[in-house]
């Protein structure tokens, strides 16, 4: 690539009889050479270009706009003490493209290299990894989260960070994180989102399912029972289907597993709402004549609930939003601030959830929607066979955003 900076930028002329100040001769040679190299989407594409000289990316790498400093931070060409530059660079999105390309090269920084620009390198990493902004952490989280080869020192660092989008991917994902460390991780947690993240790791170990089992951290508990790669020990998955009683959450996960035994299958059975009982039922791996009884179970709910849903659809129509908080509130055996947290979101889907978890019917979820403050326009309707638009698993999936909004 030809840049045409061979001829110098014509010296700027001071009033007769002074000399140009250096600082003003500096600026003005800037200057000319900014002119020559063309308007902000030239420069740009200058420091986005694998063949541009790392001398002018080097001068880029200070450009005055944004836009043409986060090319040179993208740019794989961009030399270390560029990037050494950019670390103190006052917008955050060039320093988190930054990270975003240096976490790539984290693999070659061992600690036996001595070269002095992958020592630069290193010095690049170790400031963004203390950068005060989330975005540019969670950048370099995302960058070298899954690599085999990372520095040991930088993982675990950003696996303790306390902001949850940094430390998420690298809790989850990376393979560097040895079963010590997850357990030091579940033992000490450094935020109240840690347990939850490593119990969501893909195959994790029986030791770090214990550990976590064992941990008072019902939200932690839940995310390793929907993990459905997590190896549990039977005996410890006994203990906390007896717990399940009294935490929706883990009942929710626990007739997902992709493996059921037939006995907790059976005591799940005993202690599911009627949104739950409907999920269990469709298992293709119940214990021979569970299914049925289920469906029976789930018919008895419905009869139960025809009073409620009496009351509801009344309320509904004089527009009685206190009495409809109240029976919904019962139906579902949601705390009213929970009911409350639903209902400020103005969320049709959340509701559509809440009256599918009561036991009420589609029809009448539809009259409730305005009722409790939806907009007319997004209120969803049942389907052609007056059941409901969302599948069962969507509607499970707002209750648990909404356990976890409240919580």
């Amino acid at each position: 690539m030809t840049l045409g900076l061979a001829t110098q930028p014509k010296r700027a002329v001071a009033p007769e009889g002074q000399a140009m100040p250096v600082a003003d001769r500096v600026a003005t040679s800037q200057a000319a050479l900014r002119a020559r190299l063309g308007g902000v989407s030239a420069r740009a594409a200058i420091a986005a270009s694998g063949e541009t000289p790392p001398e002018l990316l080097t001068w880029l790498a200070g450009d005055p706009v944004p836009s043409v400093r986060e090319a040179v931070a993208a740019n794989a060409a961009t030399p270390p003490q560029a990037g050494l530059l950019l670390t103190e660079d006052r917008d955050t999105a060039v320093r988190a493209a930054l990270a975003r390309r240096v976490g790539t090269l984290a693999p070659g920084l061992t600690a036996s290299v001595q070269d002095r620009l992958t020592r630069i390198t290193g010095a690049v990493l170790t400031r963004l990894v203390e950068d005060a902004a989330v975005e540019v952490r969670t950048a370099l989280a995302q960058a070298v989260a899954e690599l085999p080869d990372a520095p040991r020192e930088l993982i675990l660092r950003l696996a303790r960070d306390t902001a949850m989008p940094v430390a998420e991917p690298v809790l989850k994902l990376s393979p560097l994180l040895t079963e010590e460390d997850l357990l030091a991780l579940v033992a000490e947690p450094p935020a109240p989102f840690t347990r939850r993240m490593v119990a969501a790791r893909p195959l994790l170990s029986e030791p770090v399912a214990d550990a976590v089992a064992g941990s008072p951290d019902p939200p932690a508990i839940a995310a390793l029972l929907a993990n459905g790669s997590a190896a549990i020990r039977e005996a410890t998955l006994d203990r906390l289907v007896a717990g399940a009683a009294a935490e929706p959450s883990w009942q929710a996960a626990l007739v997902r597993r992709p493996s059921l035994p037939g006995h907790v299958a059976r005591a799940l059975g005993a202690m599911l709402a009627a949104h739950l009982l409907e999920v269990l039922a469709s298992r293709p791996d119940l214990p021979e004549g569970l299914a049925e009884t289920l469906r029976e179970r789930i018919a008895e709910r419905f009869a139960d609930a025809v009073p409620s849903m009496e009351a509801a659809r009344e309320a509904a129509r004089t527009g009685d939003r206190e009495m409809l908080l109240e029976l919904l509130g019962a139906a579902t055996g949601l705390p009213p601030e929970r009911m409350e947290a639903a209902l400020a979101m103005r969320n049709p889907r959340v509701v559509v959830a809440l009256c599918w978890r009561a036991g009420w019917t589609a029809e009448l979820a539809e009259q409730v929607q305005p009722a409790l403050g939806v907009a007319p326009a997004k209120v969803i309707r049942q389907n052609a066979e007056a059941s409901w638009t969302l599948s069962p698993s969507e509607m499970q999936w707002q209750l648990e955003m909404l356990a976890e909004l409240a919580g």
